[in-house]
Parts: structure tokens; sequence; C-alpha cells
């Protein structure tokens, strides 16, 4: 009797320890509540369609052993304090392998900080902001960073318009206006002199009334307005500012399309152009396969958010493959799977082509789009570093 418990538990022990052995697990900080909901909602039906595509396929190979994939997600509330205990707990508790976010820079800037402490990579989609990866060999991103964002949208202003006089409105306590705000700032100011952004005006993260700023931008003789704020922000802008006889320009950038801007915004939006990572409009090849598979699952076309999470995911995937094989010492693994990130050179994303910079910063193109007049995101033109 003893003999066959003896067997019976070797048995559980070794189906424990293959199906352990033979699970890949990823974790998602992302924000499913709080300011930007339709940030995490987009990040983890775009996931769930991978997760799904790739487990359906038998999973993924690595160094000739087949792992499935398992997916966990951690809700940072669109809070900086919640995206470091969310990081920590991904690490220390779920011990994922690699984290997929947080998404905002507000968010991924102290979660980087505390992903690459605790020694595990983490690829940010959607966060633009240089500080994000600054020092910190563990932590990559999926988009290219403001330093090259602000000035295409200086060029494009300048080139599109003939503008020389600009005004920004931007959110002072968050990372990712504030930042490229600054950028934009010190680019136009290079190209067009000092003094020639004649209004640099700011508020405070759930300000609603913007009108003492917009009248003072009304005023200032500036030809175009750059607003960098996140989706939800720029609809009570852009009606305000045209209540107060703005009728020139204003641009935006990435941050507008990570979520349902024209829901929000309408009409009103309508003709402007902001820079961002691809346009679903006019999308060909695998970009357009992804699209039309996202649209038949979830009924809406994937913003960016959607695509930079299934690129992002799609690379931590890739260098866990590159890895040549898992050892099962999982502090051992995520430090060959950074080394692997590292390396990725020419990946085909569905948001264009990325080598990564030894500072974890992906080399890619940025996109110009214009909302249309049926109020979709139509591709105008491309910008390459």
């Amino acid at each position: 009797m003893k003999k066959i418990l003896f067997a019976l538990l070797a048995s559980v022990l070794l189906f424990s320890g293959v199906a352990h052995a033979e699970t890949i697990k990823i974790g998602f900080n992302i924000p499913l509540t709080g300011d930007i909901p339709d940030v995490g909602e987009s990040s983890k039906q775009a996931a769930e369609m991978l997760l799904k595509k790739v487990n359906d396929a038998g999973g993924i190979e690595v160094g000739g052993a087949t792992y499935t994939l398992q997916f966990v997600y951690e809700d940072n509330e669109s809070k900086a304090e919640s995206a470091l205990s969310a990081t920590r707990k991904l690490i220390t508790q779920d011990k994922v392998l690699g984290i997929i976010g947080p998404q905002s820079s507000k968010q991924a800037v102290p979660a980087g900080e505390a992903a690459d402490d605790l020694e595990t990579p983490m690829i940010s989609p959607w966060s633009t902001n240089p500080d994000t990866t600054l020092d910190r060999p563990f932590v990559f991103r999926g988009c290219f960073l403001d330093p090259f964002q602000g000035p295409v949208v200086v060029n494009f202003a300048s080139e599109e318009f003939g503008a020389t006089k600009a005004a920004v409105l931007y959110d002072i306590a968050s990372d990712y206006p504030k930042g490229l705000a600054e950028v934009f700032k010190a680019a136009w100011e290079d190209k067009h002199g000092a003094g020639s952004v004649v209004a640099f005006e700011t508020f405070t993260t759930k300000d609603v009334d913007f009108s003492a700023q917009l009248t003072n931008i009304t005023k200032s003789g500036a030809e175009v307005l750059f607003v960098p704020q996140y989706y939800n922000e720029v609809p009570l802008i852009v009606k305000q500012a045209k209540s107060l006889g703005w009728d020139k320009p204003i641009i935006g950038a990435d941050a507008w399309a990570g979520g349902d801007l024209m829901s929000l915004c309408g009409d009103d939006c309508k003709g402007y152009f902001f820079s961002t990572h691809y346009a679903a409009a006019g999308a060909e090849g695998a970009t357009k396969e992804f699209i039309d598979e996202y649209t038949a699952i979830y009924g809406k076309t994937p913003d960016d958010v959607a695509a930079l999470t299934w690129d992002s995911t799609n690379l931590m995937l890739e260098a866990i493959k590159m890895t040549g094989g898992l050892t099962g010492d999982i502090d051992e693994d995520r430090i060959k799977i950074k080394d692997a990130l590292g390396t990725v050179t020419d990946f085909e994303g569905i948001t264009g082509t990325m080598t990564f910079t030894p500072e974890g910063d992906p080399i890619k193109c940025a996109v110009v789009v214009k909302i249309d007049d049926a109020g979709e995101f139509s591709f105008y033109k491309q910008v390459c570093p």
C-alpha cells in the first residue's frame, strides 16, 4: 500500500513539475480603472488575442521545449504608486518572467525603477519619456521617444502651416506632457529663435477650466497650438479653445490616439493632426491583418496602445526564444531575456521595424495622422530618424 501511495505521490509531483516548466508567465501592468481605462482595456484585449493565438497554435518553442503562455493582469489604476505596487507584486509574488507596461510615462517611470532594481525585464509599449529607460538595463520600450517626437511635430507644423510662433498648453504635474512640452519648446525655439514659443501655459491634473490659459494663448499671436495631453483631456481643451475664439490649428502627440478620442470630441477634433505610431486607416499587410482580426473580435478599430502592446508582447516572446533555452532558475532566465532584448535588430512589428539601442530604446519611424471628415485617423506622412 505504501509503495502505491509513494508511486502516486511521485506521479503527482512529476506532473506538477512538468506543468510548471511548460508554462511561461508574463505580467501586464496596465490601467484597467482610473483616468484612462480605455488604455488598459485596449492593452488587455490585444494581449488576450495574442495569448489565444499562441496557445491555440500549441505554444512557443524555446530551446527545443514547448511552452504555453499564461498572462497575469494587474490594474495600476492610472496611478504611479499603484504601478509601483503592481510591479513588485508581479515580480515577487506572481513570479513572472517579464512585464509588459505600464503604458503611460507617469506610471512607467517609477515602475521601471522597481523592475530594474529587481532585475526583471520590462517593456513599456507606450511610454515616450526618456526617464523610463534611462540607466535601466532591464527596461525597454516599444515606441519612439519624445526627443524624437517633439522635433517631428515642430517640423510638421512649421512646414504644413508656415507657422513661426507657437503656443503650448500642458499638465505640469504629469511626466509625459511636461517632458514633451519642454522638448517641443526647445526644438521650436531652436528652429524659429528664442521667444518664438509665445505662450507656454500650464495646468494641473484634474483641472477642467482652462479659460485663463487659453485666453492668454488666443491673445499671444501664436499661429498654432500644441496640446501634448491624453485622449480624455483633449476634448475639453479643444472645446474651450474654440469657445474663446481660437480658430487656428491645434496639433497633438501620440497620447491622442490611446483611447476613444472621437467619441468624446466628435466634430470638434476633425481636421486636426497629431504624431503617433501607426495609422489604422489604409493599413496593409500584417498591420491590416491585426486590425481586421481585432475588429472582428472586439467590434472596434485597435488604437495605438493595442498595436504597441501587441508588438511589445511579441518582442518579449522573441527575446525568450532568443535565449536558446530556459534554465528554470527564474533569476537567471530574467537576465538571459534582458540580454536577448538588447540585441534585437530589424524586428518587424505592426507599428514598424525596430532595432534596439543599448539603452533599451527602439529606432523606428513616426507617422503624422489627420483626423478626417469621417473621424478616422488617416495616414498623412511618415517621418523616420
